[in-house]
């Protein structure tokens, strides 16, 4: 996890935004400044010049802290194989295309049109085709706490499921 480094008081703007989007980072404060409260766990900092050492310190700790509050994120490898916690499922070409579009933009809307394009890079496949895949990747990653939600008019977005609709792996 990457930890952001914001000099103090010089970043103060900088340093807010980085709190609203929740990234972790370590400020560096300059001599005779007073540092900034931090806000969550997400955030340290140290008094400058500062060695080594103690630097290194703390952007470690920061970034297992930072590993601890991410929710686990799926990942699709060479093979087609998506991976999440401890579960994995194997899909085809298609649907491993398909499934990068969705993981690349995670949490956020693939449009249908950026999805025909990653399934069928020499040509879009007709409308039943993309749900067709769409139907069956939902099927597959459900097991891994996955869930595809349909956005109305936009596309399709991939997060995770909620607890209530996480279904067991079939035997």
């Amino acid at each position: 996890m990457d930890v952001v480094l914001v000099q103090w008081p010089d970043e103060a703007e900088r340093l807010d935004a980085l709190r609203v989007d929740g990234v972790p980072r370590l400020v560096l404060v300059d001599q005779g400044a007073s540092p900034p409260e931090p806000e969550d766990c997400l955030e340290d900092w140290v008094r400058v010049p500062a060695s080594e050492a103690e630097v290194h310190s703390r952007l470690s700790a920061l970034s297992s802290r930072a590993r601890s509050h991410q929710p686990d994120r799926p990942l699709l490898d060479d093979d087609g194989v998506v991976r999440m916690g401890d579960g994995w499922v194997a899909l085809p070409p298609v649907e491993a295309r398909l499934a990068s579009a969705l993981l690349d933009r995670f949490g956020a809307v693939v449009g249908r049109e950026a999805l025909a394009r990653a399934g069928w890079p020499s040509g879009a496949p007709g409308r039943n085709a993309l749900d067709v895949h769409i139907l069956r990747i939902r099927r597959r990653i459900a097991p891994l706490g996955l869930a595809i939600r349909t956005v109305r008019s936009r596309g399709y977005l991939l997060e995770a499921a909620e607890r209530g609709q996480r279904t067991a792996p079939a035997s």
